[in-house]
């Protein structure tokens, strides 16, 4: 009877793991769904049906998406239309811990000073191109030289957010990232040379994009370096064709995006609604499908101080408490800093996010509007696409960048810097052949897109040329450089110009050390050219996240 009712036991055991087996997942064996065929025979189609879940890349934190009130609906005394409340989905996603701090920003320049030698004239304005500016510390009446000379290298600093970096910067540094996190991945898999990090052949570069189009292109060509890690080597072997790398086949010799082993998607900059949701941090208000109240800082409450026990009455964040106040009183200061504050220095809200309000300011995606169109649209919001699609050459391959054709650009206050770097794959806009007869989108920068000016009201085309003036008609600097390579510099003294607004400013969030509380709240947003920078705006990184909305299974709370 024991015997027969273990044997019952275990058929049903197996049973019900066949049935598990059959619900969600990837849910496939070794034959195609679609067509009876082998999957990943030897003579199949291949497809990836071990692959579990994405990975946060190096310092990031998972959020969970879903639905938040985007925009001020505490304490407004501004009456600032630009912050009108409105609801919207944001897709889960990753983002940064903390801040990006000296030490991570000193990390790129040194592999920057590396491969490209600044001592090389060919290469000057890469470096200098990245370097923070740290004279955004000087102020007319403050004596500020300690922090000028120190703040970005003394390894005193090396934990505290980086600043005097503009908006074009901080996209380069997320650009770099991604291509070193992915190219670590490539060496730790065994596709590249183990010795192959911190080097810098000659400027032949990693970028990924080139890699998962066009791998023979990758560093420059060179494919002892694309088929020389111990995994690649060890499959020519085998077939016997160690000494002619040239065979045209290459299964198996290098990473397809299909085989999920490389970062799914790329490190940026959070979106001005991602950043605002992430801050918010409100997962420990909900209730069943709603939120039980609305949040004014990152934590719980509405002040600035804690109410604990253990440390009641200590401030939360890093922020300007009143004129001539930056920290407290010597001895016992409020918030512990007077300038920015390391990392990690106060409570992280409910994601686990350090500093999502004081400290420093951060830089954004989203190009600045007074308005947040809703009405369009209300999932993953974003102003600042602009599409483009990879340059195709005669030979019928993608067009790279090599060091011969690198292209720079002056910006508004004159600093130049490289728009692309040797390696990465040459964009152009699109054309007739992504947009016609497409009703989602049709032509290639949509940073204007139903921005409010003339032009998105329906009495546009009633209006004589004259009349047809841009809402945003920002004033226009112009910067050349002459043919002997003297910066000229004039300034647009237009008295009709009624704003600063343009398609070159970005949106900043969070207060800074500079702040007072107002700032605090994650709803209140600012703007800043995207090629200037301050003393107190830093950014962070974050990473869409590809496949399933949660990390774990959700079940009904009763």
């Amino acid at each position: 009877m024991k015997k027969h009712f273990v044997l019952n036991f275990i058929v049903a055991a197996l049973t019900g793991a066949a049935l598990v087996s059959c619900g969600g997942g990837n849910d496939y064996s070794n034959n195609s769904r679609a067509t009876g065929w082998d999957i990943n025979g030897r003579d199949g189609f291949e497809l990836n049906t071990d692959y579990k879940d994405q990975d946060a890349g190096p310092g990031l934190v998972f959020v969970e998406g879903g639905t938040f009130t985007m925009g001020r609906v505490k304490d407004d005394p501004m009456h600032d239309w630009n912050n009108t409340p409105n609801q919207q989905h944001v897709q889960s996603f990753y983002i940064d811990e903390t801040e990006v701090t000296n030490g991570m920003y000193l990390e790129m320049l040194d592999w920057i000073k590396r491969v490209f030698p600044p001592e090389d004239e060919q290469y000057r304005n890469i470096y200098l191109g990245a370097l923070p500016d740290t004279l955004v510390w000087r102020n007319r009446l403050g004596y500020n030289d300690a922090m000028t000379n120190n703040y970005l290298r003394h390894p005193a600093h090396a934990n505290y957010p980086v600043v005097g970096v503009s908006w074009i910067q901080a996209v380069e540094f997320s650009n770099w990232r991604t291509d070193r996190v992915n190219e670590k991945i490539l060496v730790d898999q065994g596709y590249l040379p183990k010795d192959l990090l911190g080097k810098a052949n000659d400027g032949a570069l990693f970028n990924t994009e080139t890699y998962l189009n066009a791998p023979t292109l990758t560093y420059g060509g060179n494919d002892s370096i694309t088929r020389g890690g111990r995994k690649s080597l060890a499959l020519e072997k085998q077939r016997g064709k160690q000494a002619s790398r040239n065979n045209s086949d290459t299964t198996g010799l290098y990473v397809r995006r299909e085989q999920g082993i490389l970062l799914p998607a790329a490190y940026r900059l959070p979106t001005e609604a991602e950043w605002e949701y992430a801050a918010l941090g409100q997962s420990s208000l909900r209730e069943y499908n709603s939120y039980r109240g609305r949040k004014k800082y990152p934590w719980d409450g509405q002040y600035t101080r804690s109410g604990k026990r253990n440390n009641r009455g200590d401030h939360l964040a890093n922020f300007k408490q009143g004129d001539g106040d930056y920290g407290g009183i010597a001895g016992w200061s409020d918030d512990g800093a007077d300038i920015t504050a390391p990392i990690k220095n106060y409570a992280p809200n409910d994601y686990g996010l350090y500093d999502m309000a004081g400290n420093v300011s951060e830089w954004v995606a989203d190009v600045y509007r007074p308005i947040i169109d809703d009405e369009y649209n209300d999932f993953n919001y974003y102003r600042g696409n602009v599409y483009t699609k990879n340059q195709i050459g005669p030979d019928g391959k993608v067009a790279v960048v090599t060091a011969d054709d690198i292209v720079y650009d002056t910006l508004s206050n004159g600093k130049v810097i490289a728009r692309n770097l040797p390696g990465e794959i040459r964009q152009i806009d699109i054309d007739d052949e992504e947009t016609y007869l497409r009703t989602n989108f049709d032509r290639s920068d949509n940073r204007d897109y139903r921005d409010g000016d003339a032009q998105s009201s329906q009495s546009y085309a009633g209006l004589s040329p004259d009349q047809r003036e841009k809402m945003y008609n920002s004033p226009q600097h112009s910067v050349t450089v002459d043919a002997e390579g003297n910066v000229i510099r004039e300034y647009d003294a237009d008295n009709s110009r009624t704003t600063l607004i343009d398609n070159e400013v970005r949106v900043i969030k969070g207060g800074s050390w500079r702040d007072r509380a107002y700032w605090l709240d994650p709803a209140t947003r600012r703007f800043y050219p995207q090629d200037m920078a301050r003393d107190d705006i830093g950014f962070r990184c974050a990473m869409s996240r590809v496949g399933s909305k949660s990390k774990k299974s959700k079940s009904p709370r009763n």
